[in-house]
């Protein structure tokens, strides 16, 4: 008898159960909801931001200080107060919602102290691009935006650079695979591959997520792949093989520099927007600052915010794509296509993995799982899942 991979594939999808295919559907439609609220929560903060005059107040406060230090802490006064005004909504999104979920089990107390301990950190390298952004518009004049994406790429770089080294232990806690099986078919995988195996870590995810879940992250020498101790916990030793091989193909594929250029190209383009239609925008939202001072920042986060919802199923398409050719690479070389697919179906939880087309073509990260796991049985189906070599 034939293998089927379609039904391999239904069975794989219909073994969660009905009560959780339908909970995911539920969770993943909320989900999308959510970008839309989001916007809308932004939009609020920047109004009422503007309508306060806090900005301005700062900045006449700053005196004769240079335009690069108003620009500085005109930013972080924004970001910290914009933060703490939303910091509800953000608590709502990712600690009662997912906890309410079964996705989370980290106490609040924690929840909020990681949540206000990540505003300080964001709201200072946020602050520091846009000095940099509001020095480019005093220098460059008209056409300012187009070195906004070399910014773009110099900004993003330093932040994947120290980020491995400096922020996230700040969150989590980094360590070496630990002796055994595990660390043995993890390294083995790392040295065919060409990367060092002290550069593959578990962290203790599980300290704010129950999800499946597994990372490259970092650039240059601080690159490394994290897996969180929810996939070691609960995966089988060909699972773990079958996940590291997909992260060590996101590495070897050169994805993350990909994914630098594309969001440089993307905020170019954003960037060209609001010079042509910030006048109309801050009109809106009541704002005289003209776009050279940095009291003009609600205004700008405003447009940028909407432009990047509008540009959300061009980056995740590019994303689905990298996410397809790391499940590919992941099947080449572990060749483990039954432990992929079970790996996958744990991730099934907090994804649909059935989405209508437009719905998976306009918010889905990631390939859905249905078609993952497709490709998976195909790819089985067609070699015999013999080992390679």
């Amino acid at each position: 008898m034939s293998f089927d991979p379609q039904a391999a594939t239904t069975t794989y999808i219909d073994s969660l159960g009905a009560e959780t295919l339908a909970r995911s559907a539920a969770y993943t439609v909320g989900s999308h909801w959510l970008l839309l609220w989001g916007l809308l929560v932004a939009i609020a903060v920047a109004w009422i931001i503007v309508r306060s005059r806090l900005l301005d107040r700062v900045e006449a406060r700053l005196g004769r200080r240079g335009p690069g230090t108003r620009a500085f802490v005109v930013g972080v006064v924004y970001f910290v107060v914009a933060g703490l005004l939303s910091l509800p909504w953000s608590l709502y999104r990712g600690w009662w919602r997912e906890t309410s979920y079964g996705l989370a089990s980290q106490p609040f107390a924690d929840a909020m102290g990681q949540a206000l301990l990540g505003l300080g950190i964001s709201s200072l390298l946020a602050a520091l691009f846009f000095m940099g952004i509001y020095a480019l518009i005093r220098r460059a004049g008209r056409r300012w935006w187009l070195w906004s994406g070399a910014l773009a790429v110099a900004g993003i770089s330093a932040v994947l650079l120290i980020a491995p080294v400096a922020i996230e232990p700040l969150f989590n806690d980094y360590r070496p695979v630990p002796e055994g099986p595990v660390r043995d078919a993890v390294v083995a995988l790392a040295k065919e591959a060409g990367i060092p195996s002290a550069r593959i870590f578990v962290y203790d995810g599980s300290r704010q997520s129950n999800r499946f879940t597994a990372n490259v992250s970092g650039i240059g020498p601080f690159a490394r792949i994290a897996l969180s101790d929810v996939a070691l916990k609960g995966a089988s030793l060909d699972e773990v093989r079958a996940v590291t091989a997909h992260e060590i193909g996101h590495y070897v594929l050169q994805h993350v520099w990909q994914r630098i250029a594309l969001v440089s190209l993307l905020a170019m383009a954003a960037f060209f927007v609001v010079d042509r239609a910030y006048p109309m925008a801050a009109a809106a939202l009541g704002s005289r600052a003209p776009l050279s001072s940095p009291t003009s920042l609600p205004v700008l986060m405003v447009m940028v915010s909407i432009l990047s919802l509008l540009a959300t199923p061009l980056l995740n398409g590019f994303i689905r794509l990298s996410e397809s050719q790391a499940d590919r690479y992941s099947l080449q070389t572990a060749n483990l296509p039954d432990a992929l697919a079970s790996a996958l179906v744990k991730t099934a939880e907090y994804r649909d993995p059935r989405p209508h087309p437009v719905q998976e073509m306009l918010f889905y990260t990631h390939p859905s799982v249905e078609r993952r796991v497709r490709a998976a049985m195909e790819w089985k189906a067609a070699t015999g899942s013999k080992p390679p070599g």
